[in-house]
């Protein structure tokens, strides 16, 4: 896959790999069996992870993305300028992790991890505006 994006490596990008993949070994994923795992990099310099948590009821299930960032802000921490994404497969967030992380820093940087790689393998890395352009925002 050719690289095109103007996204960079943030710093703690190593930790944001470690985090993420330490995260997805807490997956409750026993319907899919998907386990994902992901960490937010605050602007403080601050790391929370989460992983997915499936539900009986589908729509109910949490992605790890949004796990992450809800770990984030209820330490109050709403500056979110990095999240890696680790899982098995493609490792790109869904359409509503995009919007959801939207929310916080469109121009967020986006890590795409394979666990399957070494974590000094340097992950691919998109802007989140490139994964949704015109995402949905209010102005207050």
């Amino acid at each position: 896959m050719q690289d095109v994006s103007n996204a960079a490596l943030p710093p703690k990008w190593k930790n944001l790999i470690v985090a993420a993949r330490s995260a997805r070994a807490h997956a409750y994923a026993p319907y899919s069996e998907f386990a994902v795992g992901a960490a937010v990099l605050t602007k403080a310099g601050d790391i929370f992870a989460g992983c997915n948590v499936e539900n009986a009821s589908y729509g109910l299930t949490i992605c790890a993305e949004r796990t992450a960032a809800c770990a984030a802000i209820a330490a109050g921490q709403r500056d979110l300028v990095a999240v890696c994404i680790s899982l098995i497969g493609t490792p790109v967030p869904c359409g509503a992790c995009r919007q959801f992380l939207n929310e916080f820093n469109p121009s967020m940087t986006v890590l795409l991890d394979n666990p399957n790689t070494s974590a000094d393998t340097e992950p691919e890395c998109v802007l989140l505006s490139e994964l949704l352009p015109r995402g949905f925002r209010l102005e207050r």
